[in-house]
């Protein structure tokens, strides 16, 4: 759910751009274009470009101003508050389970039928997550998180007072698609922490994610024993209405390039040339129809081309989906040991205990990673692999746990306690594969990591949503009077090849890396200040770091800018903005004369 700022939209393209705008700044007196440089350009009606004299603001001018900059209480009151955010979306993709049985009977539908419900949000929150991602980044993270729990909370309504079946399948899927998710809760924590130092806030954000799934089977235990079935939704409402209030009140802004305008708007106050990036280039200019389409597109188009996000964020989205499977079909378990309804809730307690106990043993493997990158700073694999270190030892929980529960949940005489044991274990498995998964992602990919982690976030609620259909038949109808131990050990055996991955990535991730092109574009940049750039600038616009059509591209991690490509355009003199303009333009031509010839 699973989860960067400015990216641009052809790698080939502003890679050239960057290089010989960068070619600029070493020898401004030389051109590689001598035509650019000595005469003047013109716009399209003939007549000489007019002078733009104004600077944008770059993030190092305000940086103590910005997210960065808050004290510690600040940032983890607002994390917090965050925490809850999450926790109430997940919780809505579980607690409806509950309901099941009620919606079955008032409607006269079938159990799988009713699962639909289920289904169709988690599906749709998987794409929803992707939609909302580009609008936090440029009407800001407060009023498009309100938004989408706004409308949450407004489709609950049609699910709880629906006067037929149709009603509750449009009420989810227009839950589930209203859903912001990690996309903007991910990216806020990007808003106040640098890629180097957000591990730990990370790590909170992710046990809210996780945790929420579980948060609703335990509740939807006993408002299904003593509640109608309606009182599942409703309770997402309450729960969703006090958590909005909470960020209304008690969360400020903290999209960077918004309060970069604010900041700037106040300086022009006392006399000083600066001007926000939103103020520089307009709406237009920022948004096209095809950069729209190329940012929606992007974490789908690596989910399929980059090997590291596939393979990761297949073995995420496994591992999260079986928690749905077993929201389904942990009654089939502990039936046979004559759990009621609150019991069955209950028995979701120890993968929840997994989630603790995975989240507490990361904070010294942090502490571990950071003394690393930091005695090691030109080690490529200390950067970025080392990231999945602590995953080494924890993936393999996944099978261990798996092929446990299979021969511990067969019923009496064997204990109920063993399946719990090992439920505990598949929960540390489940956070520990998505936090290292999206941390890794975050380094590896820098101004992409966006759209990485949304490919991973993407493959775990599609596949959740996808696999809760057939899950109760699966553990049902599989093999014979063993069927629940035979289809677990099904499960085993897919974990087991899946977890493989993680091995391959971290001995041969340098390898892969450097055949990714995007991975291969954060490798171009350079470090400012100890921070990585978090856009690649398209040279288009203004004075310095216009972003232009580039802005479009912005995903979640907007914590860091790049100061080379802004000051030193601002030196350059008063033609320097519309050579970096001409050299963008030439850059563009180019990349696509060798996209036709690599297509040919």
């Amino acid at each position: 759910m699973s989860h960067v700022a400015h990216f641009p939209t052809n790698d080939s393209q502003l890679a050239q751009t960057n290089t010989q705008i960068e070619a600029q700044d070493h020898n401004p007196t030389q051109s590689e274009n001598p035509q650019v440089e000595d005469q003047p350009l013109s716009s399209p009606e003939g007549e000489e470009e007019p002078k733009d004299d104004r600077v944008e603001i770059t993030e190092d001018d305000c940086f103590d101003e910005l997210g960065f900059g808050f004290p510690t209480w600040k940032k983890w009151t607002i994390l917090s508050i965050i925490f809850l955010v999450q926790v109430s979306m997940n919780f809505n993709t579980s607690l409806y389970s509950n309901a099941i049985k009620g919606i079955s009977k008032d409607y006269n539908v079938s159990a799988q039928a009713a699962r639909c419900g289920a289904m169709i949000f988690l599906v749709t929150y998987a794409f929803g997550c992707e939609l909302w991602a580009p609008w936090s980044e440029e009407f800001g993270r407060k009023p498009i998180l309100q938004l989408s729990l706004f409308l949450v909370n407004i489709w609950q309504l049609p699910v709880a007072l629906a006067p037929n079946f149709a009603s509750i399948m449009v009420g989810r899927a227009l839950g589930g698609l209203s859903s912001a998710g990690g996309s903007v809760t991910l990216g806020m924590v990007a808003d106040m922490w640098d890629a180097d130092n957000q591990q730990y806030a990370v790590a909170f954000v992710v046990f809210s994610s996780v945790g929420g799934s579980i948060l609703g089977p335990v509740v939807g235990g006993f408002s299904e024993r003593y509640c109608a079935w309606q009182w599942s939704i409703w309770i997402q409402l309450i729960f969703g209405g006090a958590v909005q209030a909470a960020h209304l009140i008690l969360v400020p802004e903290t999209r960077t390039t918004l309060m970069m305008d604010k900041i700037a708007k106040k300086r022009r106050k006392n006399g000083e040339n600066l001007w926000g990036p939103n103020e520089i280039t307009t709406f237009r200019q920022r948004f096209s129809f095809k950069e729209v389409l190329i940012t929606w597109g992007r974490p789908f188009k690596m989910f399929v081309t980059e090997p590291i996000v596939l393979t990761l964020s297949l073995l995420s989205g496994f591992s999260d989906a079986l928690v749905f499977m077993f929201i389904q079909s942990f009654a089939l378990v502990y039936e046979q040991w004559d759990f009621g309804i609150i019991a069955q809730g209950l028995a979701f307690i120890p993968i929840l205990v997994g989630y603790f106990i995975a989240w507490i043993a990361f904070i010294p493997a942090i502490r571990r990673n950071i003394a690393q990158r930091k005695a090691k700073p030109d080690d490529e694999k200390a950067q970025y692999e080392s990231r999945l270190w602590f995953l080494l030892y924890t993936a393999p929980c996944l099978p261990i746990g798996l092929i446990g529960f299979a021969w511990t949940c067969g019923g009496p005489p064997i204990h109920w306690i063993g399946s719990s044991i090992f439920a505990a274990v598949i929960g540390i498995a489940n956070y520990s594969i998505y936090m290292a998964t999206i941390d890794y992602m975050i380094c590896a990919y820098g101004p992409y990591s966006a759209s990485a982690t949304g490919g991973n976030g993407w493959s775990r609620d599609f596949l959740a949503g996808v696999l809760t259909i057939p899950a109760t038949p699966f553990f049902s109808n599989i093999g014979g009077e063993q069927h629940l131990q035979d289809a677990t050990t099904i499960l085993f055996c897919i974990s087991f090849v899946l977890v493989i991955a993680v091995y391959v990535i971290y001995w041969k991730g340098p390898v892969l890396r450097e055949r990714s092109p995007f991975a291969q574009q954060l490798k171009a940049q350079p470090e400012t200040g100890g921070r990585r750039p978090s856009y690649i600038p398209s040279g288009y616009g203004s004075n310095p770091g216009s972003r232009g059509n580039s802005r479009m591209g912005s995903r979640s991690n907007s914590y860091v800018g790049t100061r080379r490509g802004s000051r030193n355009a601002s030196q350059g003199g008063p033609g320097s903005t519309a050579v970096q303009r001409r050299l963008a333009e030439l850059a563009n031509e180019q990349a696509n004369e060798q996209e036709t010839e690599k297509n040919v």
